[in-house]
């Protein structure tokens, strides 16, 4: 079965209170929240940490990680180094103080600055020196013996400083080790660079019932997570999202005899379902139009009827029986789980975050403080922001000055993200420009200001906009806030013409704006989505 799906002869037998409920991770890449642009922001180290503690405190709990914990690329270029160096620290207290991780495993992201880096052994049984490796071993969750143990794919660290025996080999001597001193369920660590070798890897060792994969810059987005876990052999595939987006709870009841079993669970029957529902009402409309066709072919028709009676009969079962469990044997369910802004919070690492915005800003500062701003080649315009800009454009900059973007500095203070380098950049104008912002430079260019969009107005304004041709552009390309900073990744909502009609009016592109007539405007379309993704978690303050 290569999707999921349940197995067993009989799906009669009453559930049971789960023996333990595994967390898997991987690929955190140094995140410990996400940016704040988008409306459904996924992925903050404080809400796993409240939902993991909240799980442990009402049974026992195990919390895995695959590899690629501490940062966010694989090369750290010089400017990053301090800011990337505070968060892998702030993520392994994390990890070992509110998260209890009990097995980390190792991805190429952990590399970054070195083996000598890593900072806590790390379960890679055919890893050898220089780095620090833990014995695969036990853990008593509860009532059952969890035998924990990691391998890495041969290409899967790239050109790191680590040398790797055979996976498979190496994987199979822990899991007879492990099943040996009494393991009940084994999971396997895998680091990988596709989905297809870490299944091939897994099948090639046997005896791993889960097996957690990390698969380095191919770990999947939130839109392209597997909600099912894939059949290898008599065990299981588990990929969780990248950057914590998207974690994996694991709730397994252990019972002797028979495989592991997937007993789907309300979670994914719900998905499931909704999917039907999608399917049944597009085959709905295709039958209202076969209705009213009198040459419809009657063979085809019938066709798609019994193809909706099918879905319909198995929406129903879903919603009589989503949980599917065996009559032998042990079973789990799997719930990928969205760590949205909805979730509450840990206030102890919701306060550890903030203090390392503080140190991180306060270092980035000083590094930043004799890095001059890009000079500005001979017979090239610089910046002059927006001040510049007022004394002939004065109704234009009276009307920006009511737009979001005019207070786009103001929102990273809220935060005390300010010299934040993941996030200044679309908050400042000209940054790394010849003549514009840099992080320690950028007094006169906070905010989003008419040089964003128009260019660098020196050369205008030195000569009275009289210039011929003119050294700003009139009409920005068409692309430019997508490409900038409006991107999926940061503005969610972003329509173009709906974004129009909020940063055009009296003095800047009025015609425009009057051509564009009514619709959807940019603030609209955000607060619609703000208000799908609710309210902040209780305990949370970003």
């Amino acid at each position: 079965m290569k999707d999921g799906g349940s197995t067993g002869s009989s799906t009669t037998a009453p559930a049971q209170k789960p023996t333990f409920t595994l967390f898997a991770l991987a690929e955190m890449r140094g995140q410990i929240g996400p940016c704040g642009c988008t409306t459904d922001p996924l992925g903050d180290i404080s809400r796993t940490a409240k939902l993991v503690g909240d799980t442990r405190a009402a049974g026992p709990t195990l919390v895995v990680d695959a590899g690629s914990l501490l940062y966010s690329k694989d090369v750290i270029p010089p400017h990053l180094e301090n800011q990337e160096e505070l968060k892998a620290n702030l993520l392994v207290q994390t990890y070992q103080r509110d998260l209890e991780v009990a097995a980390l495993g190792l991805g190429p992201a952990d590399l970054a600055r070195g083996p000598e880096a890593i900072r806590v052994p790390r379960q890679a049984a055919n890893a050898t020196k220089p780095l620090p490796i833990e014995a695969p071993k036990i853990v008593q969750v509860g009532a059952a013996k969890v035998g924990v143990f990691g391998v890495i794919a041969p290409d899967a660290l790239g050109a790191a400083r680590v040398t790797l025996g055979d996976p498979v080999a190496a994987g199979k001597a822990a899991v007879a080790e492990l099943r040996k001193q009494g393991a009940q369920v084994i999971v396997g660590l895998v680091q990988a660079t596709s989905k297809k070798d870490a299944a091939k890897l897994a099948r090639d060792i046997g005896g791993i019932d889960l097996t957690v994969a990390g698969l380095g810059l191919a770990a999947p987005e939130p839109e392209k997570i597997e909600i099912e876990a894939q059949k290898i052999g008599d065990g299981w595939l588990i990929v969780p999202a990248n950057r914590g987006q998207i974690i994996s709870r694991i709730d397994v009841t252990v019972r002797d005899g028979g495989p592991l079993v997937d007993a789907v669970g309300a979670s994914v029957a719900a998905t499931k379902i909704a999917s039907i529902d999608r399917q049944v009402a597009a085959l709905d409309v295709d039958l209202a139009k076969f209705a009213a066709d009198k040459d419809a072919d009657p063979v085809f028709v019938k066709q798609k009827a019994d193809e909706r009676a099918a879905l319909v009969e198995l929406k129903n079962k879903l919603a009589r029986q989503p949980l599917a469990v065996p009559v032998r044997g042990s079973y789990f369910t799997l719930q990928q789980v969205r760590i949205n802004k909805t979730l509450a919070c840990s206030e102890p690492v919701q306060s550890a975050v903030t203090a390392f915005y503080a140190a991180a800003g306060k270092a980035n500062l000083a590094a930043a403080a004799n890095v001059p701003v890009k000079p500005v080649a001979k017979g090239k315009p610089g910046y002059v922001g927006g001040e510049g800009c007022e004394d002939c454009h004065g109704e234009a900059a009276e009307f920006w000055k009511t737009t979001r973007h005019a207070r786009a500095w103001e929102t990273l203070v809220e935060r005390g993200q300010e010299f934040d380098h993941d996030c200044i950049g679309c908050h400042v104008t000209g940054w790394l420009e010849p003549g514009g912002a840099n992080l320690g430079f950028n007094d006169k260019l906070r905010d989003v200001q008419c040089e964003t969009c128009h260019g660098p107005g020196s050369i205008h304004v030195a000569k009275g906009g009289e210039e011929k041709p003119s050294a700003v552009t009139r009409g920005p390309a068409t692309d430019l806030c997508a490409t900038q900073c409006h991107t999926k990744e940061h503005s969610d909502t972003f329509q173009l013409e709906a974004y129009l009609r909020d940063v055009l009016g009296p003095g800047h592109g009025e015609a425009l704006r009057k051509q564009l007539g009514d619709g959807p405007t940019g603030a609209a379309l955000r607060k619609a989505a703000l208000d799908k993704a609710g309210r902040l978690g209780v305990g949370c303050i970003r």
